[in-house]
Parts: C-alpha cells; structure tokens; sequence
C-alpha cells in the first residue's frame, strides 16, 4: 500500500487542481449569469446592480452542481499530467509504485467529494435555488407565472378518485386554469365531470368558479362555485409540476411517498435520488477514465493527444448517463438501472484498460 505522507501529497495535488478548476468553472457560470440577469432587468423595479449580482449568486451553486463531474475529470487529468511532468510519477514507479497505488488518493477524494455534494452541497445549492426563485418572481414576475401547457394531476380522497386536466397552472396562488375533472366513485365508475374557468386548492378541497357539473344522478347545472375534496397539498402541486432538480437529496424520499400516495407520479424524483446516490461512483468513474489518459510518460509526446482523449471519454460518459435518464425518466428501464448504469460500465472499462497496461 501507498505511504500516508506519500499518499496525503497526492490526495493534496488532486483537491487543489480539482478546487482550481470547479472554482474556474464557477467563476464563469456566475459571471455570464450575471451578465444575462443585467440584460434582462432593463427597468425592473428592485432590479439594481447588487441585487443582480445576489440573484446570481444564488443561482450559480444550482448550476455549477452540473459540471461537477467534468471538474473532477479535468483536475485529475491536469493532477496526472503535472505529477508526471515533474517526473514524481516516473520515481514512483520506480520506487515498486503502481499506477493503482498512486490512483487510489484521487479515488478517495473523487469518493468523499461525492459524498460531499450528495449530502451537502446539494442541499445547500437547492436551498439557494429557492430564494433565487422567490427573488426572481419578485423583480421579473409581477403579474405571477403560469405554467402553460396541459396539465394532468390525479389525486384520491373521501369523494373517491378524480382526474383533473387544465390548460395552466399558477403556482403563486395555487389556480388552476381551463379546468375540466373527472370524479369517480370507490369502483372507478364516472360519477361526474366538472367543467370550470379555474379551480383554487384549499385545505382538504378545490373550489372550482363558474362550474358546469355534469352527473350521472341529476341533470347538468351551473354553479358559481363547487367544492372536490382534494389531499392534494401545494408542495405536492409544485413538485409534480416543477422541475425535479428543485428538491434537495434529504427531501426526495418524503417527496415520492407523498406523491405516489396522492397517485402522482413519481419517476422523475426517483431517478434523481438515484442519480445523486450514484453520484460518488460517476465521479470515481471519471478518475479512472483520467487515469486511462494521463498516465503516459510525457517524453514521448502526445500531450494534445491524451488530453483529447480524456476530455472525449467524459463527453462519451456524459452522453451515456443522459441517455440513460431519459430512458429511465420514460420507464424504459428501472430509475437504478439508469442511474447506475453508465458510472459502472465507464468504471469497470477503464480498470480493464489499467489493468491492460500495467499488467499485459
């Protein structure tokens, strides 16, 4: 095994080149962030220079989280390359060193940094995400926002199943648009449809306005206002329509029970807390695709060559894991299989290469 003190000198190299590069990256993200949210103010009231550049603050960790994995591949191809030009790997090697002892530091701290934005970061990053989106809609969404498109929610209560589909959803006021529900009793047999201009949630039901109500038992009738038990909740509302990257890893659990117990679905909070989980082995995965590029003794040239090819590999890998998501985002294949697929495929692959060229 590789010595403490040459083994903390590697694990420092790694971090520092690592913390080099995702601070470069962050920088960037920030500033042309910046630079759109200035172009967008214009005469915005409340829109001022500081309160830019807080909002972009905010929303900067959100989007940084992204290119987290191409920080790791880029620090440990930039560490590999360095400790190789100085020659540290050629006395390694020649110290009885193999090109698994000096991997492992980088694996540990590609691992803990894993762990690290699972537990913590992402937490963090969605927390500041929150209060970049309530600062927007303060300066950019006076008049509220709406979700367009059409939506479906299904929801179960006292009244028994209803399906509900509208043209748009407000989610400041919780306003439902374009509304038209379909209720059914505990036999899933149609009791009656409800056709309404909007339809507000309220604690325990929706109150729909200028209702028409359609029932099997009566004939139709107009009403100003009529009331659907709902267990529906705004959170739950939002989480299904929002977008999923809205919800931190500690929250995801609760997240899905409340939503397949409401009957919403569910798949797309279960893959990214699958893909979170898997989080530590992607970013192992790109150390080892480094690795695969980066440990050739730099005399004999090829410099441009290695780099290009360590920076295709991580595309390649990237690629694959959407890939992936979107097919496990369509139940195609299961939310685990999708977000565990590509890290160990990409893993096990590069190992075969190391263990190719350091073993025959």
């Amino acid at each position: 095994m590789i010595g403490a003190t040459l083994g903390l000198y590697f694990a420092r190299r790694f971090i520092v080149a690592f913390s080099i590069v995702f601070a470069t990256v962050f920088a960037l993200i920030y500033m042309l962030d910046f630079v759109e949210l200035m172009r967008r103010a214009g005469d915005a009231v409340g829109a001022g220079t500081g309160t830019m550049a807080k909002l972009a603050f905010f929303r900067a960790p959100a989007i940084a989280e992204q290119v987290i994995p191409f920080s790791i591949l880029f620090g440990s191809m930039v560490a590999f390359i360095g400790l190789s030009r100085r020659l540290e790997l050629v006395i390694a090697r020649a110290a009885g060193l193999s090109a698994w002892q000096f991997t492992l530091p980088a694996l540990a701290v590609a691992i803990l940094t894993g762990f690290a934005v699972m537990m913590a970061y992402n937490p963090v990053a969605t927390l500041l995400k929150d209060r970049a989106g309530a600062l927007e809609a303060q300066i950019f969404r006076r008049g509220g926002v709406t979700l367009g498109g059409e939506i479906w929610l299904r929801q179960r209560s006292v009244d028994g199943e209803a399906i509900l589909r509208a043209s748009a959803y407000d989610p400041e006021t919780n306003r439902l648009r374009g509304v038209t529900a379909f209720v059914m009793d505990d036999a899933n047999r149609l009791v009656e449809r409800i056709e309404a201009q909007s339809a507000d949630l309220r604690r325990g039901y929706w109150r729909f306005r200028q209702a028409r109500v359609i029932s099997v038992d009566v004939e139709p009738g107009q009403f100003e206002t009529y009331l659907v038990a709902s267990n529906l909740t705004a959170d739950e509302i939002r989480s299904a329509l929002g977008p999923a990257a809205a919800v931190s890893f500690w929250s995801l659990p609760a997240i899905v029970e409340r939503l397949e117990l409401a009957g919403l679905d569910a798949t797309r909070y279960r893959l990214l807390y699958q893909t979170l989980l898997a989080r530590p082995a992607l970013l192992a995965a790109m150390v080892l695709l480094a690795a695969c590029f980066s440990l050739k003794f730099l005399r004999s040239g090829g410099l441009a060559q290695m780099v290009l090819g360590g920076v295709s590999a991580g595309f390649g890998l990237y690629i694959a894991t959407s890939i992936a998501g979107d097919l496990g985002n369509a139940g195609v294949v299961s939310t685990t299989f999708a977000a565990w697929v590509a890290p160990s495929v990409a893993s096990a692959l590069s190992v075969l290469t190391l263990l190719h060229r350091e073993d025959g």
